[in-house]
Parts: structure tokens; C-alpha cells; sequence
């Protein structure tokens, strides 16, 4: 039975990769490494799967040295997902951005790199955030990294770390960029449950700015079978590679505040307005050119249904997330000292 190490399997994407696996693969034990911060939640991971035997949870953190390295040498495949991830927090909490981000990267890929014997491969998933706004269009792998936020740095950071590991001591990393997930159980600071959650309570939909910026958005279950797809590749082909991993079509913030009011039978009048937040990314969309010859991988989710599929989830599990309505938004003070709401 082969191991498969998930950091941050109870987070919002991970958890969606373990139920894939999980059902795909019935050959395969699932490990888990989860610090469960405000983000991860183990019931994001079904209760079917939490109770077999095929299922290992260890709370813990990735700095955590003696632990990562204990799962580490018990594994052959790393699938690192662990990371503070929401932009507008990486504007107030920024060390603790780097010290998650960077430094429990390093922690990884130290451990794999003690444990080269045994580990097949280590998948790292990196954001496409490091990229910046688009420089050109689409973006693809070689675009030229140029974070505009704590979190985009610290994802950079990560991910160049990874790619000097690779290249300076040969352990087997692939480096993975998705543009921006959705679908069912993300937390609400995220822009698309965000919307959806105020649409559902006939409250305002807030948008940064004027809604203009574009972003490539890519249902999390076609996340999860494009890693799976980088799993089972033979690994002399995508060794030191970096994917990223979209749809090749953008949408404007705008655009999803309507589609959302539009679904809920709400008016414009719903639709509110306030000051961009800084270090906002103005364009983003993916090339899917390298994915698609190199792993096969295509996104089959269009937006629209994955959007409905999306609202589905919220309207029918109330419960769960308004948990989380007191974390919708976060104060940062501006560059005039002023405390805003983001």
C-alpha cells in the first residue's frame, strides 16, 4: 500500500483532493498534516474516509521538524498544500505568512531531501499569484514572477525554494501554479462564497474598486484531477517542471457579482462599491498549453455550471459556513493609517 503525505488536507483544496484519491484509489493509505488554523476544518474531510483504516490524521505544524520528518520517511509521495493563503490577511499578518509559507516549505523539503531513498516524488502547489498582474497574455509558466502582496511573496519564496532543492540536490519536486479555485466548503473570506453568502442573507455584494480585475477561476475538483494526473506521470518527464493549471478563460470579479445576484433573482441594487485593495492583481489568465501537451490535463467544468453548483452547496449547508461569518472580512490599516474593512 502506497503512502501518500497531504499537508493541509483539511483546508479547502486539499480536502477535495483526498476524496478523489481516496475513491480512485483504493491501493493507496491517505497521511495527513494539518495545523487546523481558522481555514482547515477536519469535517471538510468525510467522516467515510476519516474512519478507515486507510486514513491517518496528525495535528501538528510544519515546523514541527521531528513530526514532518517521521511522516516524511513514512511516505512516498508528498502532496504540499499547507499554506496561509487569503490576501487581504497576508496585509496585517505578513510574518506569519512567511514563517507557514517559507520556512515550513524549507521544513518539507528538508525531510525529503534526508529521505531521497524512499520519497517518489513531491508535489508542491505554488499559486499563480507569484506572477503578479499580467505582463502578457495568456500567462504561461515562463512568465516573470512579480508578487504584489505578503502572501504572493511568500508563495514565491516557497516556490523558489522548491525549485533550488530540485536543482541543487536532485529531489524529485514538481512545482504546480492553479489560478484562482472555487466550488463547495471554501471559506467565506474568498471572494466567490463572499458573494454567495451575502446574496443568500439579501445582503450587499461588496466589490473592491470597480470589479474590473480578471481573474482565471478553476473548479477545485478539476484541481484535483489534473493532480492526480501529475501523480501518476512518469516522473523522469515531470521532474523539476512547474504547471500551471487553469482554464485559458478570465472573468471579471464584476461579471460573478452578477451571475450571483442574476441566480438569486436580486437587483443592481444589491451591488456595492468600495476603495480597491492595495496590492490588488489586475489581470490574471492562465495558459493551458504546457498542462494539456505534457499531462493530459484540460479543464472540463465550465463556470457557469460549477458557479451553480457552487451556490448549491452554500444554500444547502447554512450551517456550516455561517461559522464563519465573523471572518468574512479582516481590518488592514491603508498607507494613510486609516483601518479598512477588506
Amino acid at each position: 500500500m502506497k503512502s501518500v503525505l497531504v499537508t493541509g488536507g483539511a483546508g479547502f483544496i486539499g480536502s477535495n483532493f483526498i476524496r478523489h484519491i481516496f475513491h480512485k484509489y483504493p491501493d493507496y493509505k491517505i497521511v495527513v498534516l494539518d495545523a487546523l488554523t481558522y481555514a482547515g476544518n477536519i469535517e471538510n474531510i468525510p467522516a467515510e474516509i476519516r474512519d478507515s483504516g486507510r486514513f491517518e490524521f496528525w495535528y501538528g505544524n510544519l515546523n514541527n521538524l521531528d513530526l514532518v520528518d517521521d511522516l516524511v520517511e513514512r511516505s512516498q509521495i508528498i502532496v504540499h498544500f499547507a499554506a496561509e493563503t487569503h490576501v487581504a490577511r497576508s496585509l496585517y499578518l505578513n510574518r506569519v505568512f512567511f514563517i507557514t509559507d517559507v520556512l515550513g516549505t524549507q521544513s518539507i523539503a528538508n525531510a525529503i531531501l534526508k529521505h531521497s531513498d524512499t520519497v517518489e516524488r513531491f508535489i508542491h502547489i505554488s499559486t499563480s499569484e507569484v506572477y503578479g498582474t499580467a505582463l502578457r497574455e495568456p500567462m504561461d509558466e515562463d512568465h516573470p514572477i512579480s508578487p504584489t502582496t505578503p502572501y504572493a511573496a511568500a508563495k514565491a519564496g516557497a516556490d523558489r525554494l522548491v525549485f533550488s532543492y530540485i536543482e541543487s540536490y536532485g529531489i524529485p519536486g514538481v512545482i504546480i501554479r492553479p489560478f484562482n479555485n472555487y466550488g463547495p466548503r471554501q471559506h467565506l473570506e474568498k471572494v466567490i462564497p463572499r458573494f454567495i453568502a451575502s446574496a443568500i442573507l439579501k445582503e450587499p455584494l461588496t466589490i473592491h474598486g470597480d470589479g474590473s480585475a480578471k481573474r482565471d477561476w478553476l473548479f477545485v475538483e478539476d484541481t484535483a484531477e489534473a493532480l492526480d494526473k501529475v501523480m501518476h506521470a512518469r516522473i523522469d518527464d515531470i521532474r523539476g517542471k512547474t504547471f500551471n493549471l487553469g482554464t485559458g478563460i478570465s472573468i471579471s470579479v464584476l461579471d460573478i457579482a452578477k451571475k450571483i445576484i442574476q441566480i438569486f433573482g436580486l437587483e443592481d441594487k444589491y451591488l456595492t462599491y468600495m476603495d480597491e485593495r492595495f496590492g490588488q492583481v489586475q489581470n490574471h489568465i492562465s495558459s493551458t498549453a504546457k498542462a494539456e501537451k505534457q499531462l493530459g490535463f484540460r479543464a472540463q467544468m465550465a463556470f457557469e455550471q460549477g458557479l451553480l453548483r457552487t451556490v448549491q452547496w452554500y444554500e444547502s449547508n447554512r450551517a456550516i459556513w455561517e461559522k464563519q461569518m465573523s471572518m468574512r472580512k479582516v481590518p488592514v490599516k491603508n498607507k494613510s493609517g486609516e483601518i479598512v474593512w477588506y
